[in-house]
């Protein structure tokens, strides 16, 4: 049976394991980003690998980096599930040529898929995913073998530590710890659980974490912080007093937002309230926004109030992310729940998105 064609979309390639997502099918991907950043760097190619809580991340990840090591590319494979955006500051700090994360992000249970990043952490523009593409097919014409021996050997990485630090930078913890916040966190099973909960924890704010551990059916539904699926999390809010109920989905890459009644606070609304109060706490940012085409134009007036510029974007966080690169922007954001600031990596990030959100509600 001729394997399906491999097609790199906004997020990269996904579909549904064992019937689009296969091994070999993953081997012809992975051949291709080797083919593909031997070509950028032919001396010492690296890449960051990582993988989400889903069925069969981790094996899918161990493949891809031997048959990386047998071409010749050196890896640094994450010991445990990882979100994505650590993953974006990981292949920034280590300058690598780019990184594979092993994820489906918010989708079904049944899915997997691949997500390439750049050296910059951003997700791959069109231009890089049409050549994978290409790539691709000539190796799912004549499949490359299971990988046997490694010619370069590959390093096991905890990326945790140093994406936590980063994020004391950028984070007012003293404002939630003065407002004594109580914050209920639901990681959905994902990878989320440990980052934000911890971070929080470990700073003094009380934090209770709900489904904090790996299940990859997800509790019978998609991993997506939506309004209809933070039921769990709703009761809590409200049975335990707390001010927020904050949660990230799959691969902690998206946020979700419950006030203290339990209200679902929609993306578009985070984003607005964000903005402002983002360039009223952080004057030495660049006044300026971008949004994507579907997000709201509430971003639009709210920027107008501050005599901030606004970029409207193309569908798809990629776009977003090289005004965050280029220091063009002091927010960016999209009504599918993805965000990032100035100065942080040029991918979406629940988990600052949601730690932004509670310093916001602490301080106001």
């Amino acid at each position: 049976m001729p394997l399906k064609k491999i097609h790199f979309g906004t997020s990269g390639w996904r579909g549904i394991i064992a019937e689009d997502f296969t091994f070999d099918g993953v081997r012809a991907a992975v051949a291709a980003i080797a083919d593909y950043v031997r070509r950028q760097n032919p001396r010492n190619p690296r890449l960051v690998v990582g993988y989400d809580t889903r069925f069969f991340s981790d094996e899918f990840a161990r493949t891809a980096v031997e048959l990386l090591s047998a071409r010749d590319v050196h890896c640094f494979l994450c010991k445990q599930p990882t979100p994505t955006p650590t993953i974006a500051y990981e292949i920034r700090r280590r300058k690598t040529d780019g990184g594979i994360n092993f994820t489906a992000s918010h989708n079904p249970p049944e899915y997997n898929g691949i997500k390439f990043s750049t050296p910059d952490g951003a997700p791959a523009l069109p231009e890089v995913t049409k050549q994978l593409e290409a790539l691709a097919e000539k190796h799912l014409a004549a499949p490359p073998e299971p990988a046997r021996g490694e010619r370069r050997g590959h390093e096991e990485i905890d990326a945790r530590p140093a994406y936590l630090e980063a994020l004391t930078e950028k984070i007012s913890v003293a404002e939630m710890q003065r407002a004594g916040l109580k914050v209920v966190f639901d990681p959905l099973y994902g990878t989320g659980v440990g980052y934000l909960d911890s971070f929080l924890k470990e700073r003094g704010v009380e934090v209770h974490t709900l489904h904090g551990y790996r299940d990859v059916l997800f509790g019978g539904h998609p991993p997506e912080p939506s309004d209809e699926i933070l039921t769990a999390l709703r009761e809590q809010v409200k049975e335990r007093g707390a001010h927020l109920g904050l949660s990230t989905d799959g691969d902690a890459d998206r946020f979700g937002v419950l006030d203290r009644d339990g209200a679902f606070i929609s993306a578009n609304h985070v984003i607005a309230l964000l903005l402002d109060y983002l360039l009223e706490t952080r004057p030495a940012w660049p006044r300026a926004t971008a949004r994507s085409v579907a997000t709201t134009h509430l971003v639009d007036a709210v920027a107008r109030h501050h005599k901030a510029a606004i970029h409207e974007t193309p569908v798809g966080f990629k776009y977003i992310g090289e005004l965050i690169q280029q220091d063009k922007i002091a927010i960016g954001g999209e009504e599918s729940a993805g965000l990032s600031i100035y100065g942080h990596v040029p991918e979406k990030d629940g988990i600052l998105a949601c730690l932004l959100v509670a310093e916001m509600v602490a301080r106001r």
